[in-house]
């Protein structure tokens, strides 16, 4: 805040960063917010395609279904092809694995498109929270715990298919190899150290890329709102403020449309690259 009671913009921009946070600063506190936001979507997905299925069931006689309906089958049926496109093996789990993350992360992201003001205003007048943040996407807990449950998964379906010692033989036995049992033995080390670094980046990546762009396309739409911060209803009044007021109007809604794109995609790579890696998983070398 100035001396003068206005808010300066690096202090708007902060306050709309920051997690409402429960127990001590630092790695232990819980980001209540995220998980918040998180689980409501979550239930969210999972009412409106349980729902979806519902009436699908009870319309199969009359072969009318809502546009809802229509909609929710689309996206399962694009979601099911890109899955045995990509997919190589035989798995019950990965198409339903990959449709909830594609929806899931889609919601995240989606939450980005609500002004930036709205929910953190009613959390704070209505609620009197000190601070939040409505894009689960945008906190690092949360697209990292996405990545390492993927990871986990992967271990799990590699060591299930290859055998441990299947998994470790593709850790430290490519992609160096040799005739020669003498040299070969030589070569597990330097496969094992390159190896576990892609094997590692995996989750790394998956997070950061999803967390990267969404943090980006917040900050931009935070950048946005600054332009008419402390304006008062004089300045809106004003030639300055009224053109201030229709220049952030329109670069906010061609970002809002172009980052609807950005949201999209962003979902459908977490989706695919999922599908990759428990296909690998799922492959015999």
């Amino acid at each position: 805040m100035t001396e003068h009671g206005e808010q300066s913009a690096t202090g708007y921009i902060v306050h709309h960063l920051q997690n409402l946070s429960y127990g001590d600063d630092g790695f232990w506190s819980v980001h209540v917010d995220s998980l918040f936001f998180s689980v409501f979507l979550a239930v969210l997905f999972g009412g409106s395609f349980y729902a979806a299925a519902r009436s699908a069931a009870r319309q199969r006689e009359a072969g009318l279904p809502s546009r809802f309906q229509s909609f929710v089958e689309l996206v399962v049926e694009f979601v099911d092809s890109q899955v045995k496109e990509t997919f190589r093996g035989e798995s019950r789990l990965i198409a339903p694995l990959a449709l909830t993350i594609f929806c899931w992360v889609f919601l995240f992201n989606a939450m980005d498109l609500v002004p930036v003001d709205l929910l953190p205003a009613i959390g704070g007048g209505v609620l009197g929270l000190p601070a939040l943040k409505v894009v689960p996407s945008t906190d690092l807990n949360i697209t990292f715990g996405m990545s390492l449950t993927v990871f986990l998964l992967c271990i799990y379906f590699s060591i299930k298919i290859k055998g441990f010692g299947g998994f470790i033989a593709e850790l430290t036995l490519q992609p160096f190899s040799s005739p020669s049992k003498a040299v070969q033995a030589l070569l597990i080390p330097i496969n094992f150290l390159l190896e576990s670094i892609t094997f590692l980046a995996r989750p790394v990546s998956l997070a950061l890329r999803l967390y990267g762009n969404l943090y980006a396309g917040e900050m931009i739409f935070l950048l946005l709102a600054v332009m008419t911060l402390n304006f008062g209803l004089a300045d809106l009044a004003s030639f300055g403020g009224i053109l201030s007021g229709i220049a952030q109007f329109l670069a906010g809604l061609v970002w809002a449309l172009f980052h609807l794109l950005v949201i999209t995609l962003q979902a459908f790579i977490f989706m695919m690259l999922t599908i990759v890696y428990m296909s690998m998983a799922h492959e015999h070398h």
